[in-house]
């Protein structure tokens, strides 16, 4: 296994990778920094787009552009211009919040979380974007919503709300996006003060989850069971993703500065993007927006 650093932009607040396998380029994004990078394997051809505002997540779409998820809801990114258009929000009453980390579906369903910007009340959701734009809560009461990845098979759907410690399960219906079944997946050891953040499923059925603020990321079986650790050169890391031409690299983003005062700094690696190789393990393609 090798650690190695891929691109080292300094985000504030690094997020969301997503590796497309027709262009065989990823991306990630700066939450806090209001922008979207794109580069490849390799960390070459570096590219930056600005948004309106914080932005959660990212989803590329089935007929090009993507789908960003801002401070006041969904809006669809043209990555030729580089123009954004608002699509709805779904939290209009809500000013205190923003939309956080999402996924696509395998039938091109946007699954979307919101959070409390001061990560202290439960006032977000899980929303779902519909191919027809037309959004639909799933979920409430949630502090800060992160990981959704779903098994291979699609019957079961993972989401964690990441100020429980704890990464629930849900049966998923993969004909409406109804979520049903909440239980208990996964614990996170909370001896160094971690929050389960960003997750990704590999081929194996397997669930990784990275340990923000712990700088270590999880491996689990789908039984929940502790199955490998591996510690990063950061604490604060946030979000993993698979891929590459085998889809056999490990992308990890990290933050360079902590939300809040209460959380650690970190070294000066903070907020860099990295890769893992030679894990002997594959990931899964992540669809595209249908819509």
């Amino acid at each position: 296994m090798r650690i190695s650093v891929l691109a080292d932009v300094k985000p504030v607040l690094g997020e969301g990778p997503l590796w497309d396998v027709e262009t065989e380029r990823l991306y990630f994004i700066d939450s806090l920094g209001k922008r979207v990078f794109r580069c490849t394997a390799d960390g070459g051809e570096m590219r930056a787009w600005q948004v309106p505002s914080e932005i959660g997540a990212m989803c590329l779409r089935a007929g090009g552009g993507a789908i960003v998820a801002l401070r006041d809801g969904f809006h669809a990114l043209d990555l030729d211009t580089g123009d954004t258009h608002h699509i709805v929000d779904p939290e209009p009453d809500r000013p205190g919040n923003r939309l956080n980390d999402g996924k696509v579906d395998a039938a091109g369903r946007f699954l979307c979380g919101s959070m409390d910007t001061g990560e202290a009340e439960p006032t977000g959701s899980l929303w779902r974007l519909d191919p027809d734009l037309s959004v639909h809560q799933l979920e409430r009461d949630i502090i800060c919503s992160n990981g959704p990845c779903w098994s291979p098979d699609g019957r079961t759907f993972y989401f964690t709300d990441s100020f429980t410690g704890t990464i629930s399960a849900y049966d998923y219906d993969a004909a409406t996006g109804d979520i049903a079944n909440r239980r208990s997946f996964a614990a996170l050891p909370d001896e160094r003060g971690g929050a389960p953040d960003g997750a990704t499923v590999d081929a194996e059925g397997c669930l990784w989850s990275a340990c923000v603020f712990d700088g270590r990321i999880f491996r689990f079986t789908p039984d929940g069971a502790v199955d490998r650790v591996i510690e990063m050169p950061v604490r604060k890391v946030t979000s993993v993703a698979f891929g590459g031409a085998r889809l056999d690299t490990l992308f990890v983003t990290s933050m360079a500065e902590p939300p809040l005062p209460k959380y650690p700094g970190d070294g000066p690696l903070r907020g860099a993007t990295f890769r893992i190789d030679g894990l002997g393990v594959t990931g899964r393609p992540e669809p595209r927006f249908a819509g």
